[in-house]
Parts: structure tokens; sequence; C-alpha cells
């Protein structure tokens, strides 16, 4: 752990790229539990209405997040991309907070918010072009670090925002917040990374777009990213089904689904050095079939638990699966499209989408067929079999690696 601190502290655009990370990281923290508060209780939207808005902002976002790679590889710089994308926050959670209207949400949450979400893909790439130089080993356990160090930021951030707001009238003061956080990276990234063609610089790529779009679609690519996508999906199905089998089959409170939540978070921090460090020294392959593995056999325990104390003891297990799943892929999917930096770190943000997708399907045929603890045993199926596909496709590899 003190080495990979090194590795982040030694480089001052990797260092800068860990504090933006963990304000980025702030942004969502401080706003997701209130988002659909502000939208449908303060403003009146509908169900039926938050419910589209959610759906097409998460398509802005991947394809900003696309867009926003392709640009910079052409760039052959992310800095200003960064920049740009950050200030889009700075617009977005400030125009809530200072006129909170419905227009204003739905403009924010239609445009200006997915466009930052953006941000989260173009740090990575920034970390891929910085860490050209590095060994494999330490290029993922700085990836790792840098996972840790986001998941630290949603540990932090809710309870604090929560105290700061209590017995506020309302959540409004969160988006201010979030704006703020905004404001910091822009000046992190404008001034903590060195003249603009010093920080994460790269050898420019003149493919036109369509040209890096059909390196996203390209059938080597896109069965790789569908292998990780079911894998990921098992994460959305919990973060689903488990309030729901807290409160229903396994007879808790509501207040133990932040307790359990919080648990969990806590536990990746340290779960997702622990995968760096297995990573490094067997193979991504390995790493991110282990987790994930572990994942599904948490999901099908959590599809038996009839009691609160069952969910509890599995905190454990599932905080080592999730941390697993959320921070190796990151290293696979980058690797996917290594020559293209931010091409290839928009992977990311495609993964979330794709992996998000699955998971809304397998919700409605898990609980159109049986219910919710049958939900979490289809998840675990599902992950089993991203499992599968991915030792299909790359196990051999990860075996001669063995080998040699």
């Amino acid at each position: 752990m003190s080495s990979t601190l090194s590795l982040l502290l030694r480089h001052p655009p990797i260092r800068v790229s860990a504090l933006a990370i963990f304000f980025f990281g702030f942004t969502g923290a401080a706003t997701s539990p209130y988002m659909s508060l502000i939208g449908i209780r303060e403003l009146g939207l509908s169900d039926a209405f938050y419910s589209a808005i959610t759906f097409v902002a998460a398509l802005v976002n991947v394809s900003a997040s696309v867009t926003a790679g392709i640009v910079a590889d052409r760039l052959g710089r992310f800095r200003s991309s960064m920049i740009a994308a950050s200030l889009f926050g700075v617009a977005g959670f400030g125009m809530v907070y200072a006129f909170p209207t419905a227009p204003t949400f739905v403009l924010a949450a239609l445009v200006f918010l997915p466009i930052f979400g953006a941000l989260n893909s173009l740090i990575f790439a920034n970390i891929r072009a910085n860490a050209g130089h590095m060994p494999a080993r330490e290029l993922m356990a700085v990836n790792s670090a840098i996972r840790a160090v986001l998941s630290a930021s949603w540990v932090l951030v809710p309870g604090l925002v929560g105290i700061a707001l209590a017995g506020a009238p309302s959540m409004l003061p969160a988006f201010l917040l979030a704006s703020l956080a905004c404001l910091v990276c822009v000046l992190l990234f404008s001034f903590g990374m060195g003249p603009e063609g010093a920080s994460g610089s790269a050898v420019p790529v003149n493919h036109s777009f369509l040209r890096s779009l059909g390196q996203i679609v390209a059938a080597p690519v896109l069965v790789r990213l569908l292998a990780i996508a079911l894998i990921s999906s098992m994460l959305h199905i919990n973060g689903t089904i488990l309030p729901l089998i807290v409160t229903g089959a396994a007879g808790g409170a509501p207040a133990d689904v932040g307790v359990i939540v919080g648990i969990v978070a806590f536990l990746e921090i340290i779960f997702i050095l622990f995968w760096g460090w297995v990573e490094a020294r067997t193979s991504t392959v390995f790493a991110v079939g282990v987790g994930a593995a572990i994942y599904c056999l948490y999901l099908v325990f959590l599809g038996l638990a009839d009691s609160r104390v069952d969910v509890y003891v599995l905190t454990l297990i599932s905080g080592l699966g999730a941390a697993a799943i959320i921070a190796v892929p990151i290293s696979y999917l980058q690797n996917l499209i290594s020559d293209r930096a931010g091409l290839g770190s928009s992977l990311i943000a495609v993964n979330v989408f794709v992996s998000g997708g699955l998971s809304s399907l397998l919700f409605g045929v898990g609980t159109g067929i049986s219910n919710y603890s049958g939900t979490a045993l289809i998840g675990a199926l599902a992950g089993a079999c991203g499992v599968g596909l991915l030792w299909l496709l790359d196990g051999p590899r990860f075996s001669r690696h063995r080998r040699g």
C-alpha cells in the first residue's frame, strides 16, 4: 500500500487526478441521494417522467464519454477536456441550486450533468496517458488506488452532507456543495498539472469519428465488453434488490439498509487495494474472474437469507467480491483498445450503461417469474455466464502466462 501511495505522490498529474476523482465522487455522493427527492417531491415531476429523464441522461452520458475520449485522443492531451467537463458540472449543479424550477432541473439532468459525468473516464484516460512509462503492475496498482479514492468519497461524503443539512427545509444546498466541488476540479486541472502540453500528453490519433466508433463495436471488443457487463450487472441487481430483501424476507428495517451499504463501501476501499495486489501478481482475467465468482456466491446466499443477521454476515463476502468487480475491469477495458487512452477509457462508461440495461432486464424477468430472492439467483447466474465467457475468451492466455 505504501508503494502505491508513493506512485501517486511521485507523479503530479496522477496526484492531481487522485484529488480530482475524490471531488468528482463528492458531487455524486452529495446529490444522488436527493435527486429524486428534489425532482419529484419539490419540483413536481411525475414518476414516469423522472424515469424517462434518468434513461435519457444515461444515453447522453455514454455518448459524451465516448465523444470526449475520441476528441481527447485526436488532441493528444486531456487537460482541456477535463476542464470543460468540470465546467459543465459547475453550471449544472449550480443552476439547480440557484434556479430550482422543473425546466432548470430537466435541463441540468439531461445535458449538463451527464456531460460532466464523462469526467470519470477522462480522468482514467489521463492517468493512462501519464502512466505509459510505468510497468503494467504499477499501472494496475495506480488504477486500483484511484478507484479506492473514489469509493472513499462515497463513504465519507453522504454522512457529512446529511449532518450539515440536518433540519434544513430543503436539500438543495447539496447541489451548491457539488458545484463548488466541480470548481475545485477546474482549479486542480488548470493550475496543478503544469502546461497543457506537459500534462496528459499522448500521441495524437487522427482516426475519424466513425472509425473510432468502429473500434468499439468490433467483435473482439464487443464480446469482451458483454462479458464484463454481465459481471458488472450483478452490482446493479444487488443495488435494487438488497433493500427489498433486507426489509422483506430478511425482516430488517430501512435503517439496516443504510448501515449495510456503509459497511460494504468501507470494506470495498480495503479490498480494492487487495485486488490490485492480486491482479499485479496473476492477471486481470484471474482477478476479475475470482472476484466475480465470489460475488455470485454472495447473491446466491442473499437470495437464501431469511434474517437480517444473515445479510450482515454477508457484507464481508459482498465487499470482497464487489471490490474486484468495481476496480479490476478498469485495466481490462482500457486494454481492449490499448493504443487509444481516451477511447479505451470511455469503455468504462459504456460498461456502466450496458450493465445497467442488462440489470433492468434481469430484474424485470426475475420479478416476473419469481420473487426478489429468485431475482438474486438469476443475477448470480448472469454473472456466472459473464465469468464463463471471459474465461473462454481470455482464460487460455492467463494459463499460458502462468506456465511461462
